[in-house]
């Protein structure tokens, strides 16, 4: 079974910068994709940004150029670094594992920016 547990969440003034980071356990297949979903208040739950085992990556057109996604050192591990943060961006951030037969979340770290 797989388990993600993600951190880093908490309160900033807009213009701030916050980290999150996730790291996966269990048996996990090498080849995977890991990112970033986030869910603000009476809205779905939509894409910030993911990166491949291999290293691409794909951004959300409104955090391009405000977010880093990277793979952390240690293995199943990933880390979205966020600038310039927005009021728009508050939402609960949640980690994501996806391999050819795992989905796997994790259990969500509220952002919460204020203006």
């Amino acid at each position: 079974q797989v388990q993600l547990v993600d951190s880093g969440g908490g309160l900033v003034q807009a213009g701030g910068s916050l980290r999150l980071s996730c790291a996966a356990s269990g048996s996990i297949f090498s080849i995977n994709t890991m990112g970033w979903y986030r869910q603000a208040p009476g809205k779905q739950r939509e894409l910030v940004a993911f990166i491949s085992n291999g290293g691409m990556t794909n951004y959300a057109d409104s955090v391009k150029d405000r977010f880093t996604i990277s793979r952390g050192n240690a293995k199943n591990t990933v880390d979205l670094q966020m600038n310039s943060l927005k009021p728009e961006d508050t939402a609960v951030y949640y980690c994501n594992l996806r391999t050819i037969n795992v989905n796997a979340w994790g259990q969500g770290t509220q952002v919460t920016v204020s203006s």
